[in-house]
């Protein structure tokens, strides 16, 4: 969003997030991040900061307030002009009773008519209000969703591994449009509720002073029962918004993980802990709800008060000669219209409260700190493929390493697997080797370069990569494996798919490669959706491989075949191979051995298992037989 940055200022600072594979710590779920800390809704200062960010629309919000102050005037001098109507209704009765006159309907009628004139005009002017607010509302929705969205290209891998995807997703779905909303309503509502109020009130005092005085002891009133009620109810309003986030993660977990959650029995419990979450959501709604409704009611039973005073007064001074009855009319219709916009703007505060709990959400995602901008300082084709870790040390958080004093050297062109047991640390140095995240100390060099003088984008184009983790979006088969070179020719995909195996089923699929994949690619097998990866990154045809667990979730025959493909691709190439099927990774030039975090083995397939050591226990433990004896 060009031109946003201004309105949307960056925090500092943040920490790692837990790695994939059980790495790290860091709950899962959105009930353990609803157990977090949630901070009070800053009221003032997200109101600030929504206004500065609606401020790129200063000359629309003018002409909102231009039109609202138009229609609100035409609307308040309404009365005043129909009392006149009033009055000489009133004179004209009298005079008839009394036989020295009549009712002088022309002018009753030309007062009508001119009262009908400015409520016509009112009308007008409000609509025009409306339609434009409508436009700055559906705009600030509208770059607010982009800014999120390109946001979400920036932040941090991390914080994806923290954060339910849920919780993301309800901040640009959720919050926006409660802040659309509120914003249309709340803006547009307190503009003219702010100009009904000084406006009647200057009438008011036009009429009678006095009365006025009465009328207006029942703001404080008004005012103290307002603050106390909306003390009260906007820790609510933002626990609602913070629960809905928390129950949209756990929807969408549920129903993403739902072939997991059915095979394993746990219906029962899952609908039990979206209960407990929906639980929670209903007790902050009805709370908010339940608040803010006493306002109406009891600022209701206030303004009672005020028109028994009103009209006690009134008469007084009717039998007093002080005023005209059509005098007393337009100031009943004019207090009423002077509650009634204080009454509107102690709903506004609610509107208002919503506002700012979801404007709060969307700030604090904006503010999330971004994985800086970089430019490369040497030029990336120039580099050989060569590697080389240099006492690489990180953890997710500082005082939990996970890799401790990694080193080792690979030769371009070579292929190396890593291998150890779970939790070792094998697929944080792929993250590392990415640029997912940056070492904190040591350095990874490749070509002699250190990544970190390469732009993250840069490193990456160095790469193709497969991940135990498939990942495949909704759209055809053919769409998924282009995904690789975007530029690539049916032909091309359809070569690559051929190389990976995958062809054959590809056309057995209801219409081929034009087959459509849906949101979860559900309707396909998981190995199915490996080879599909990994024709992709056949496609992207880059200088250096990563293969994480590749052929984890497929056929012995058909991890053969691949395996071919496999030792094809890799020819010339700089590649890293995860693997826990020790028998995959044989021909491997290089095996590095990994155990809590460092490299305790590193040598040929042959030359590990003569050394007896921790790679020879793994690689026959995969083979050995179980004997196991029972003793009678």
């Amino acid at each position: 969003m060009s031109g946003h940055p201004s309105f949307i200022p960056k925090g500092g600072g943040h920490g790692r997030g837990p790695g994939g594979h059980g790495h790290g710590p860091g709950g899962h779920g959105p009930a353990a991040r609803m157990m977090g800390g949630e901070k009070a809704l800053a009221f003032g200062p997200t109101m600030r900061r929504m206004l500065s960010f609606m401020g790129q629309f200063k000359g629309r919000l003018l002409l909102v307030l231009l039109f609202a102050v138009a229609s609100t005037a035409f609307s308040i001098v309404g009365p005043k002009v129909l009392s006149e109507a009033t009055t000489v209704l009133f004179d004209g009765a009298v005079a008839s009773a009394a036989g020295t006159g009549s009712i002088d309907f022309d002018a009753i009628g030309r007062i009508l008519l001119a009262t009908l004139a400015l409520y016509l005009l009112s009308a007008a002017c409000s609509w025009v209000q409306s339609w434009v607010m409508s436009y700055i509302s559906q705009q600030t929705c509208y770059r607010l969703r982009d800014a999120i969205a390109k946001k979400i290209d920036r932040v941090p891998f991390g914080y994806f591994e923290k954060t339910s995807t849920g919780d993301t997703l309800s901040r640009i779905t959720n919050d926006v449009d409660t802040l659309g909303q509120s914003l249309n309503q709340g803006i547009t509502q307190a503009i003219t509720s702010a100009v009904t109020v000084v406006g009647v009130l200057v009438m008011m005092l036009s009429i009678n002073w006095i009365m006025t005085l009465v009328a207006l002891v029942m703001v404080p009133v008004s005012m103290a029962l307002v603050a106390v009620v909306v003390r009260l109810s906007q820790k609510h309003f933002v626990a609602q918004q913070r629960l809905l986030g928390a129950l949209n993660g756990r929807v969408e977990e549920t129903f993403s993980g739902h072939a997991v959650v059915r095979a394993f029995g746990r219906e029962d419990e899952t609908v039990r802990a979206y209960e407990a979450d929906n639980e929670a959501l209903y007790n902050a709604g009805w709370k908010a709800q339940f608040l803010s409704g006493l306002m109406m009611p009891v600022l209701g039973f206030v303004g009672n008060l005020g028109y028994v005073a009103v009209a006690v007064t009134g008469a007084f001074f009717a039998v007093a000669g002080t005023i005209t009855v059509g005098d007393i009319q337009a100031f009943v219709q004019y207090v009423k219209n002077f509650t009634q916009p204080i009454t509107q703007l102690a709903q506004i505060s609610n509107v208002l409260q919503s506002l700012a709990a979801a404007a709060e959400r969307i700030f604090a995602f904006l503010d999330l700190p971004e994985v800086p901008k970089e430019a490369s300082a040497v030029d990336p084709a120039a580099l050989s493929t060569d590697v080389e870790f240099d006492g690489v040390r990180f953890g997710y958080t500082p005082d939990a390493p996970v890799i401790r004093n990694f080193s080792a050297t690979v030769a371009a062109g070579r292929t190396v697997a890593i291998v150890g047991p779970t939790g070792a640390g094998k697929t944080t140095m792929v993250k590392l080797l990415m640029r997912f995240y940056d070492v904190d100390a040591g350095a990874i060099r490749i070509g002699g370069a250190d990544i970190r003088e390469l732009s993250r984008p840069d490193v990456r184009n160095l790469f193709a990569m497969v991940l135990q983790d498939t990942w495949l979006f909704s759209g055809t088969v053919r769409e998924n494996i282009r995904y690789g070179r975007l530029n690539a020719t049916d032909g091309d995909v359809e070569a690559a798919a051929r190389e990976a195996c995958a062809d054959h089923f590809i056309r057995m699929l209801p219409g081929g490669y034009d087959f459509e994949i849906n949101e979860d690619a559900s309707n396909l097998s998981q190995g199915q959706r490996q080879l599909i990866t990994i024709a992709r990154a056949l496609l992207a045809d880059r200088r250096m491989l990563i293969l994480d667990e590749a052929t984890s979730s497929v056929d012995t025959r058909t991890e053969l075949r691949i395996q071919e493909a496999m030792d094809r691709l890799m020819a010339g190439r700089t590649s890293f191979v995860i693997a826990h099927r020790l028998s995959t990774i044989r021909a491997a030039d290089l095996i590095l051995v990994m155990r809590d975090g460092d490299i305790v083995e590193q040598g040929s397939h042959e030359e590990l298992l003569a050394a007896g050591g921790f790679y020879a226990e793994l690689y026959n433990s995969q083979f050995a037989s179980c004997n196991d004896r029972f003793e009678e």
